[in-house]
Order: C-alpha cells, then structure tokens, then sequence
C-alpha cells in the first residue's frame, strides 16, 4: 500500500473572517443613508419633470431601503474580498468565491429591500408595495447589483491594499529605526581593549605610591564603563560628553604625564546642545594615539564655537598631523566611524572636516545642524 507525505499533499485553504468594528460599520451604514437619500432625490426630480409626479415619499423610501441593504450586506462582500482578493489565488477560487458572494448578496439584498419596503409603506400608510412580477424584477435588481458588487469589492480590494502598504511603510520605518539605534549602539561608546589596558597598567603602576590618587583613577575608569555600558541613547549634553572626556583625559594624563597638556575653550552656552555620545573621547583619543611617540609634549585643544546656522567641536593638536606616519597598529576607523554616525544621526546637515593647525598638526572638525539640542 503506497501512502502519500504530509510534505506532498496539498496545504488546506485557508477561510478568513473580516473584523467587524462599530466605528467604521457605522460610517458605512452613514455613508449608504446619505447615498439613498442623494439617489432618492435624483429620483424626486424626475418625477417631478413629469405632470402626474404622485407623493414624495416613494422615491425616498425605494433608494434608501437599496442603499440600506447593500450596508447590511457588507460583510458578506469584505469577506469575499479577503478571501479571493485577485485572480492570484487561482481562478477557480477567485471565481467561485465571488460567484457564490455575489448570488448570496443578491437575494440578501432584494429580500431585505422588499422587506423593509413593505414595512415603511405600511408604516407610513401608503398601502401595500407592489415589488412588480418577480419574473422581470428579479433579473432587473440582480443586474444592478452585480454592477454594484463589482464597484464595492473593487473599493474594498484598493482600500485593503493601501492599508497593506502602510503596514509595511510602518514595519520598514520600525526595522530601519532598530537598525539604526544598532548600528548607533555599536559605532558609539566602545571603549577599545588597548585603552583599558594601558589604564590598568597605570592604575598599577601608582597604586603602592599615592593612594589617592588610585581611588580617583579608578573612579574615573569606573565611570567610564559605567557610561559605555548603560547609556541608552546615542546623543547626551555637550556638558556630560565634557565631564566623560575630562576623566577619559585624567587617565591618559596618568599615564603621559607632562608629555600631555590639554585645553578647554567652549562658548557659552553651549553646554546644553547635545552631541553624539563619546564624540569628543574619540577625537581625543585618535590625536594621542597617533603622536604618542612624540618626545615633545603633545598640546590638545578643544574648542566650542557657534557660527552661523551650524556650531562646532573642534580638537586640534601639536603632533605630525594626517601627512606624518602614525605608530598606531590599530584600523584607524575611528574619524570614519565618527563620520557613520553623524550621517545616521543628522543625515546631510552635520559632517566632519579635516584639517591642519598652525602648527602643523591635526585638526577635526565635527559641524553639527544648530537645532541639535
């Protein structure tokens, strides 16, 4: 006996049901009352073109009790849009889906039709309604309605799309944001290994000799860390990026001693404008560790400006600038990553420039849009 894998047989269709809300159900029933009354006008008129026009009523009562059984019947046309919402499903469901659909909305519509017709005419005491000879106002009504089925689902299927797109825009908004806070994660606060063990060499180096100074080295260190690893967002104040850079330059001075001299001059009011995480750190850092071969002292400043519709960080130092040959053995990926995540932060309105000081050295620019604050 031959059996057949559950891999080859064919996979169950699949029956979807429409969410049936009380907001938009009553736009729609709001929407076909309006639209009965409109018709039931257009209606009135042309009686009224003629001499013999009989009451007002009729016509109202005709195209709003149509209108209204199309809205009740709606569900019934949302569910065969979301289960055959194009020929891509296959022919022979898409057609017999809305076959079947289309013969169910017919006669629900011309029995809720007649029915509520013979209800407000009695209602209303203008004597029974004469739907007419079934033979003929059957297939007449089923003509108008398939017109009217192919015009709803057609309305149904583009409203189904856009919402299907804007779905999608959402979803592609929320993955790029997520890649963005990653890429942002992992391009900003890194600490790299080769500092942290020049620190703990430092650290070891003074401890049996100033006490003290050891508890403040390794507060400093401590903080460092403490900044790498729980930050949360990718920019802070220009203030707390100073205080983090200032225990990063207490670490490095530890360790070069007179051979470094670093100098703050930041205008006023700048404090408070934020900046990506550890920017000034890593500028700081790229211009030691690429003079840190240097005899002479190395003079590191940094400076704050505003100009114009842009304001700046600036670091510039005394060594042999971007020409020279650098001892570093790192990637020298530093300015690229810096320049990354500028251009995922602010996009084309903030970059960075490099450059030469007067005395030869190097000098960064970071330009950052003046309403990044």
């Amino acid at each position: 006996m031959s059996s057949v894998s559950a891999e080859s047989q064919p996979a169950p269709l699949r029956w979807y049901w429409p969410r049936l809300r009380a907001r938009p159900a009553l736009k729609v029933l709001l929407f076909c009352l309006a639209l009965g009354v409109w018709q039931g006008s257009a209606v009135r008129l042309e009686q009224l073109s003629y001499r013999n026009h009989g009451p007002w009523a009729p016509a109202f009562i005709w195209e709003v009790t149509s209108t209204l059984a199309v809205a009740l019947a709606f569900p019934l046309l949302m569910t065969a849009v979301l289960n055959a919402p194009g020929p891509r499903v296959g022919w022979a469901r898409f057609l017999g889906v809305h076959g079947v659909a289309f013969l169910l909305f017919t006669s629900l519509h011309i029995a809720v039709m007649a029915g509520l017709r013979h209800a407000t005419y009695a209602l209303l005491g203008l004597g029974p309604y004469d739907f007419g000879q079934l033979g003929y106002k059957l297939p007449m009504e089923a003509q108008k309605d398939l017109i009217s089925y192919g015009l709803i689902c057609a309305v149904i299927s583009l409203g189904a799309a856009s919402r299907e797109r804007q779905r999608r825009a959402l979803r592609a908004a929320s993955l790029e944001g997520e890649l963005k806070a990653a890429q942002l994660q992992s391009l900003t606060g890194q600490l790299h290994p080769h500092f942290l063990f020049n620190a703990l060499n430092t650290i070891s180096s003074v401890m049996y000799e100033d006490l003290s100074r050891t508890d403040r080295l390794l507060s400093d260190l401590g903080q460092l860390l403490r900044a790498s690893l729980e930050r949360t967002e990718p920019t802070w104040t220009l203030g707390e990026e100073r205080g983090h850079t200032e225990r990063f330059i207490a670490l490095l001075a530890a360790r070069f001693g007179d051979r470094l001299d670093v100098r703050w001059s930041v205008e006023p009011g700048l404090e408070a404008r934020r900046v990506p995480c550890f920017a000034l750190q890593t500028l700081v850092e790229n211009a030691v560790k690429h003079n840190q071969d240097l005899r002479t002292p190395l003079e590191v400043r940094i400076r704050g400006r505003v100009d114009g519709e842009r304001w700046a960080l600036e670091v510039e130092d005394t060594g042999r600038g971007f020409g020279g040959l650098s001892p570093s053995k790192g990637p020298g990926v530093g300015l690229a990553q810096m320049e990354r995540v500028l251009a995922l932060l602010y996009g084309d309105r903030a970059g960075l420039k490099r450059g030469t000081g007067p005395e030869g050295g190097a000098r960064v620019t970071v330009w950052l849009p003046r309403e990044a604050s």
